[in-house]
């Protein structure tokens, strides 16, 4: 899967509208791994190791779903968790407003 912004994701990028409307729809943005506790994903509380992808779908929104690494990445955006909590999301896409307005919960 190719990262649509960058191949090592970098949290001091920070996805603009306009970024974000320049990208295909139904294409990854970003993807990753994070520990699953207070410091990282914190979708179980497990600390274990998560890989997490970023999905911009047809209707210029978006959304963040997470699996176990032994999962790949098209596995995860296809059927993974989703990411519901705002400072999860903005922790591993760090966005301006009006992108975080178009994530789809």
């Amino acid at each position: 899967m190719d990262a649509k912004l960058n191949t090592s994701y970098d949290p001091s990028i920070v996805l603009t509208i306009d970024k974000f409307l320049s990208l295909p729809a139904n294409s990854p943005i970003w993807y990753g791994e994070s520990i699953d506790n207070y410091t990282g994903i914190n979708l179980s509380n497990s600390d274990q190791k998560l890989k997490w992808v970023a999905i911009k779908g047809g209707a210029e929104d978006w959304a963040i779903y997470a699996g176990f690494t032994y999962h790949t990445y098209e596995d995860i955006a296809r059927g993974g968790d989703k990411v519901v909590m705002e400072k999860n999301i903005r922790k591993l896409v760090p966005c301006d407003d009006e992108v975080y307005s178009r994530y789809r919960f």
